[in-house]
Order: structure tokens, then sequence, then C-alpha cells
């Protein structure tokens, strides 16, 4: 139920429009600050939503709160921030909304989207090597 209703507002807000992502990032040329709104909406939610659930003991479906421990900015977060980025850029496309998307059947979209999941895959890849090569290098 909160998927469909995440998937709406992605449809409602113009996230799934490449045209309407572009415009926003456009702010030299013929900038379109409706996203801004969104941001700010998404922003306020999650603001007050997660000081809503963490007074709670514990999760509804869990046994404890997962929430992330790192706080470093290091090289994996920066060149993955602007692979995201530019990604972003180029495609006006972002993963969630691009997922809503495919439902309008563009094979435009499910190029992107072929294309992000392989990206995930060679992360996972690249990742998968990097640890054998530390673990090598530990033990030899």
């Amino acid at each position: 139920m909160l998927g469909l209703l995440f998937a709406l507002g992605l449809g409602i807000s113009g996230m799934t429009q490449p045209q309407k992502v572009l415009g926003f990032l456009d702010v030299a040329g013929s900038w379109d600050p409706a996203l801004m709104f969104v941001m700010i909406g998404a922003i306020a939610v999650t603001f007050v939503g997660y000081r809503l659930v963490l007074r709670r003991p514990m999760p509804v479906l869990s046994t404890r709160f997962s929430l992330p421990t790192r706080t470093r900015v290091d090289t994996k977060l920066i060149v993955g921030g602007a692979l995201f980025g530019l990604g972003w850029g180029m495609a006006g496309f972002c993963p969630g909304p691009a997922i809503v998307a495919l439902a309008g059947g563009s094979h435009e979209v499910a190029l992107f989207v072929t294309a992000m999941f392989a990206g995930f895959l060679v992360q996972d890849l690249v990742a998968g090597v990097g640890r054998q090569v530390s673990a090598q290098g530990l033990s030899g």
C-alpha cells in the first residue's frame, strides 16, 4: 500500500517525467522550481516521521531499528553521489521514479532501468573483487 502511495506521489509531482526533472536542474536556463516544493515536502515529512517513529522502543515489524552508522564522507560516497547526479542530469530519472515510469511502457525508460540494474551488478562485482583483494592482502 505504501509503495502505491509513493508511486502516486512520484507521478503527481512530475518526478516520472524526465523533462520536468531536467527543467528543475536547468538553473541557468528555463528553470522550473516545481520540484523544489516536492523536495521541501519530502524533507518535512521525513523530519517529522523520523522523530515520531524513533520515539517507539522498536519498529513494528522488527526487533530493532537499522539506522546508518557511517558518518564519514569518503571517496566512495563522493564518487557514488557524482555518478548518481550525472545519471540524474543526463537521463532525468533517479531509481524510484524510473521504476514507477516503467508502467508507461516506454522503451527509453526500460533501457534506463536495465542499465541501472546492470550498474548495480557491476558495483557488486567490483566491491566483491575489492573485498577479496583486501582479504588476500591481510592473509598473505
